[in-house]
């Protein structure tokens, strides 16, 4: 009978042993941390496509460019140019101020005392050209059509004055065509230094290329060219 309950408790004791392990929770192992991805890396910059010059061979100011040959040669310079937003200008031929008065009434505009204004966003732009016969025979002068001023692309043709006689405020001088004597053509240019041909051509062009992107070009000849920059 002993044998017997000995059994039956330890039967019992097993049983409570195996019943517990498998109704106990096993602890949850964590999973492996998965390696942290490597940020993309930035693209780089794009470095600025540097600016390019269009016309890399032109001159300076006061840097002639010699055009003809043989006995007929000169050289071509712009010397300097002027920038005014506006240009107040009169003539001889639009009457004084008195003869204006009488023939004006009160508060009317009185003509020949004017001021030229640009469009939006241009400017004027003074262009002195300068012409001298380097050779022994009498040159033909280029016209003020062969000369024009470039920026961006563009090119911008010259604004002729009324007359010869036209005086614009704060500008010395004659414009270039009048002193050829033909108004808009070429002339003729003698030999040597005393006879050398200097003027303005004025020109509205867009504010914001000049001086810097802003290049005078001249056809000098039927087979001589060239540029000048301004700055």
């Amino acid at each position: 009978m002993k044998l017997l309950q000995i059994l039956v408790i330890t039967s019992i004791v097993v049983a409570a042993v195996l019943l517990c392990g498998c109704t106990q929770n096993a602890v949850p192992v964590p999973p492996a941390p998965s390696p942290a991805a490597s940020p993309a890396a930035a693209p780089a910059a794009a470095s600025p496509a540097p600016a390019t010059n269009p016309y890399p061979d032109a001159k300076p100011l006061n840097v002639p460019a010699k055009f003809g040959s043989g006995d007929t040669t000169g050289a071509a310079t712009v010397t300097k140019y002027i920038v005014k937003p506006t240009y107040t200008w009169t003539s001889p031929s639009w009457r004084s101020p008195s003869e204006q008065a009488a023939q004006t009434k009160p508060n009317e505009p009185q003509v020949g005392y004017n001021t030229e204004t640009p469009a939006r966003g241009n400017t004027f732009l003074f262009i002195y050209f300068r012409v001298e016969n380097t050779g022994t025979k009498a040159i033909v002068a280029p016209s003020p059509q062969q000369i024009v001023v470039s920026g961006d692309g563009k090119t911008y043709s010259y604004r002729p004055v009324a007359d010869a006689g036209v005086v614009i405020d704060g500008i010395t001088g004659t414009q270039y065509d009048y002193l050829l004597g033909a108004g808009g053509t070429g002339g003729y240019v003698q030999p040597g230094p005393s006879n050398a041909v200097e003027g303005y051509l004025i020109y509205e062009v867009p504010e914001n290329i000049v001086p810097d992107r802003a290049f005078v070009l001249a056809n000098l000849d039927y087979q001589t060219s060239a540029q000048w920059k301004l700055a």
